[in-house]
């Protein structure tokens, strides 16, 4: 009765079924990681935005990368901004993603001579939808002022999957990089930006729409959506491979012990004229004959 087992498609089916199970578990495993290491950046960002703020040069210096574990922590800087050398990120996102448009970037000169790069928010891009043009952009606020945000660490590619263009117009970049824009600021820039959340005193006019408070969504450092859930859905797949291989093999079973039964009910009813009249008990019997002799 399980010859069939032996066929060829029987053997393809079954090396399938134990080829796709480790490899679904694998697959289970790798969320589960994903969903451990954003756990662990969730729980790092809620800390930070936990944090007081400090000033920016506790945390960064001209030629030195931002700590990974001082990412968005509140920072506050002293100076006056240079519109001169202020440049602009392509294709960011308004705060509620309808609108492609820039980052306004404006370096903020400090009393020891540094300068930090402060992200000032999202504008538009022009009314004319020119994506060569330096777009128009909000007055700068004049004088000494003094700025809180989150400080981050430099863009990479790596790091936002953004590809850095080159052959693009004149104070124009991908990224906010201080390696890269260290060449549009004649000054010693600290490594990393500050992304903005308040000036003072409050800037008068229109400016830049601010970029959002990041929304880690950590409880605890346990469950992050969807890694998690994905991890599951994986090794529940896992567990059906076996369970629809079984219901096939029971499928394939019955139908092959009905169709001998059929054939022997046949082969009986051409030996006698009685045959066909047999009793169904009889016929019963003959379908058990036929799966005992299988």
């Amino acid at each position: 009765m399980y010859r069939f087992l032996l066929s060829r498609q029987w053997v393809i089916l079954t090396l399938i079924c134990l080829i796709l199970m480790p490899t679904m578990v694998e697959l289970g495993l790798w969320q589960l990681h994903r969903h451990e290491r954003q756990a662990a950046d969730n729980s790092l960002i809620a800390r930070s935005l936990r944090a007081p703020r400090v000033p920016v040069e506790e945390l960064a210096s001209p030629h030195r990368a931002v700590a990974a574990d001082d990412n968005f922590r509140a920072v506050t800087a002293t100076g006056h901004y240079d519109p001169a050398h202020q440049v602009v990120i392509r294709h960011r996102t308004s705060a509620d993603n309808s609108r492609l448009g820039y980052y306004l970037v404006t370096p903020l000169v400090m009393a020891d001579g540094k300068a930090v790069l402060v992200n000032r928010g999202w504008i538009a891009p022009p009314a004319s939808g020119d994506s060569i043009s330096f777009p128009p952009v909000p007055a700068t606020p004049s004088g000494e002022v003094t700025v809180t945000g989150r400080i981050r660490p430099d863009e990479t590619t790596a790091s936002t999957s953004i590809a850095d263009k080159t052959g693009l117009p004149p104070h124009e970049y991908m990224l906010i990089n201080s390696g890269k824009l260290a060449g549009e600021v004649p000054r010693p820039l600290l490594g990393g930006y500050i992304e903005l959340t308040d000036t003072t005193p409050r800037p008068a006019g229109a400016q830049p729409e601010l970029v959002p408070k990041p929304t880690p969504g950590d409880s605890g450092g346990w469950y992050s959506p969807p890694h998690l859930a994905y991890a599951w859905q994986w090794w529940l797949f896992v567990l059906m491979v076996p369970v629809g291989w079984f219901i096939l093999f029971r499928r394939e079973r019955r139908d092959r012990i009905a169709a001998l039964a059929a054939e022997r009910e046949g082969q009986a009813g051409q030996n006698g004229p009685d045959a066909a009249d047999e009793p169904a008990a009889s016929r019963a019997q003959a379908a058990a004959g036929a799966e005992a002799a299988e």
